[in-house]
């Protein structure tokens, strides 16, 4: 794989530095316990210019995480929002991936992770489709983990934080190794929760189900958007338990998530998701999804900050 496009600035800590120079130390206490909070989230070209998705949710959402682990940022939501427009502007991309991240920098290296800063860093580079370009048509291969999803009252599944994504490291180089492009993980009840950075949905006779936030996931915000979109379109939504083996017989099974947007899956375990390629559901969800985020359909509910 090609090393990720640099760009030219990255915002660290209210400044602008050169991509090279936004250095830590090796001794920060994110390097050692993962003690960091983000976010991930795209730019999209637009005839109007580029226009963040949901910007206001991601910054939410930081705060949010950073809430529940008791990490006091140092800079306002306001400012925080600022600060991703500002390097945004500054790097002149047209789209762009987007990964504002809070952590506890150099200071101490016992668990107690408080007498250490927290800094604050916004980058952004080029990112294009998360599975590929073909997947968001022909659809993604894909497996069901031998890795479950974290437990309740373990580690919280409602924060977006770098240590959880160790689990999700696991679920992903497993997949690969055995030559599927992404794994689906169970939850602690065996019951099915959501890929290693990704949420799922399946379609069952003209209805929608996905797993609710009991089922250790992130509540993602493009899943969100996408049960907006489905009610909309008119199909019903059902957050529920969703065993493994109903995947098998869906009628049609996509993941969505800020990097993957909505991408559909053409087979699980090697048994193809209805007749093995996306489904007219899928697409509907692709195209209401992209109308928007794209600006070529009305934003009707004010997703779109322009840059």
């Amino acid at each position: 794989m090609p090393p990720m496009p640099k760009a030219d600035k990255i915002w660290f800590n209210g400044e602008l530095v050169d991509w090279d120079d936004a250095q830590i130390h090796v001794l920060s206490h994110v390097v050692h316990y993962g003690s960091s909070v983000f976010e991930g989230m795209r730019v999209y070209e637009t005839s109007k210019g580029p226009a963040c998705f949901r910007l206001a949710d991601h910054v939410n959402r930081i705060f949010d995480s950073a809430k529940i682990y008791r990490m006091a940022l140092p800079y306002s939501k306001a400012e925080l929002t600022e600060a991703i427009l500002e390097t945004i502007r500054a790097n002149k991309l047209k789209s762009c991936y987007v990964r504002p991240i809070a952590f506890r920098g150099y200071g101490s290296l016992g668990v107690d992770p408080t007498p250490c800063p927290v800094d604050v860093v916004v980058a952004v580079w080029e990112w294009g489709a998360y599975l590929g370009d073909d997947a968001l048509e022909k659809g993604a291969d894909v497996r069901i983990a031998s890795w479950n999803r974290l437990a309740p009252n373990t580690m919280p599944s409602l924060a977006k934080v770098g240590a959880n994504y160790m689990n999700s490291q696991l679920i992903k180089m497993e997949a690969m190794a055995d030559g599927y492009a992404e794994g689906i993980a169970l939850d602690s009840q065996g019951y099915v929760s959501e890929a290693s950075g990704e949420n799922i949905f399946m379609v069952k006779n003209g209805s929608i189900y996905t797993p609710s936030s009991g089922s250790s996931i992130l509540p993602g915000i493009t899943r969100h958007s996408v049960i907006t979109l489905a009610r909309e379109l008119g199909y019903a939504v059902t957050q529920r338990p969703i065993p493994r083996e109903s995947l098998y017989i869906a009628d049609e099974v996509f993941f969505t998530g800020s990097a993957a947007e909505v991408t559909p899956i053409a087979s699980i375990d090697h048994i193809p998701v209805g007749d093995g390629k996306r489904g007219p559901m899928t697409e509907a969800l692709q195209s209401a999804y992209f109308g928007i985020t794209y600006g070529r359909e009305e934003d009707r509910f004010g997703w779109l900050t322009y840059v």
